[in-house]
């Protein structure tokens, strides 16, 4: 029989301890099933068609499938919620809103941001605003804050829910204006649009959901919160600059359990990454006037840490911090 040389045994030795210590993911062959996305707000909206279309290119630049998975209410927290007990292994995602680093300054929590998820990739954000229906005898936040001022409490908003940057934004802008308004919170997008048509509130606070509407001329858009005005919509002005001080860019990205393989998570980093040239994710963040803000796993993760922070404060600043 011929023995083997020293070099090929160690070249076979090596290759088989490599094999044995590659992580599980790695050995099955990552993706060789559907990986489950969550979006944590109602199918329609929106958060919806953006995170489909994020689904569907990363999927195909993974080689797999990832479905997304609607988990609405809780102001955006079922899906961070789930990835508290779920396994790192790659199947289970879920979008992270600047939420996630807000609400355990507010309530209790299932998590803690700072130690529960894996941050795999920052992706875009938000534009929000204050839209009221076509009708209404509110053409702009001077009427509003004029008819607050003579009404207190009077005035009613939707938003996606307490703590969500569309009410808290509103809430600053009312504690600025020096007015009370009525905040009457909705599971997602879809809910407080319906509810802003049919006239059981005065205005609606969210996302660029009201987008189609403003655009077919059934809503019209008082203000945004961005540094900046809009390129869609830049006749509307930001509250920032009608004198209220307050500014809410939002970015959100993708999160995991806690745990995940490092090489697994620069996978889906990069996965992601990708996904953000593909002419359906390039349309959708189009159509409601979402900017590409891209941060990478490391990044996003301190990211987080800083924003955590930052968020007390505005938390604090408001009076609505959870009893110690």
């Amino acid at each position: 029989m011929t023995m083997p040389s020293r070099r090929t045994f160690l070249k076979t030795a090596t290759l088989a301890a490599s094999t044995v210590a590659a992580p599980g993911w790695a050995q099955s062959g990552y993706p060789n099933r559907p990986i489950k996305l969550i979006c944590p707000w109602p199918a329609g909206g929106s958060s919806d068609q953006v995170m489909r279309a994020l689904a569907d290119a990363t999927g195909r630049v993974l080689g797999g499938t990832m479905v997304v998975e609607n988990k609405p209410g809780a102001s955006g927290m079922l899906g961070p919620n789930e990835l508290v007990s779920a396994k790192p292994d790659g199947y289970t995602l879920s979008q992270l809103t600047i939420g996630v680093m807000r609400l355990p300054h507010m309530q209790k929590t299932l998590f803690n941001p700072l130690v529960d998820f894996t941050y795999i990739a920052c992706l875009t954000g938000y534009t929000f605003g204050l839209a009221v229906r076509a009708d209404s005898p509110f053409k702009g936040i001077k009427d509003l804050v004029t008819y607050a001022k003579t009404h207190p409490g009077k005035f009613a908003y939707g938003s996606t829910g307490t703590g969500t940057t569309p009410h808290l934004a509103v809430e600053e802008f009312a504690l600025k204006a020096g007015i009370e308004l009525q905040h009457v919170p909705f599971k997602g997008s879809s809910d407080g649009l319906q509810a802003l048509l049919g006239g059981h509130i005065n205005a609606h606070s969210d996302a660029t959901g009201w987008a189609p509407h403003v655009d077919a001329g059934t809503m019209r858009l008082l203000a945004t919160y961005g540094s900046r005005r809009t390129k869609r919509w830049s006749q509307v002005p930001t509250l920032q600059e009608l004198g209220f001080e307050t500014v809410s860019d939002s970015p959100f990205g993708i999160g995991a359990p806690r745990g995940m393989d490092p090489a697994l998570t620069k996978l889906l980093d990069e996965s992601f990454k990708k996904a953000l040239d593909d002419p359906q994710v390039v349309a959708s963040f189009e159509k409601y006037d979402q900017p590409t803000v891209y941060m990478g796993s490391e990044e996003y993760t301190r990211f987080a840490q800083q924003t955590f922070v930052k968020e007390k404060r505005l938390i604090d600043r408001l009076g609505l911090g959870k009893a110690s």
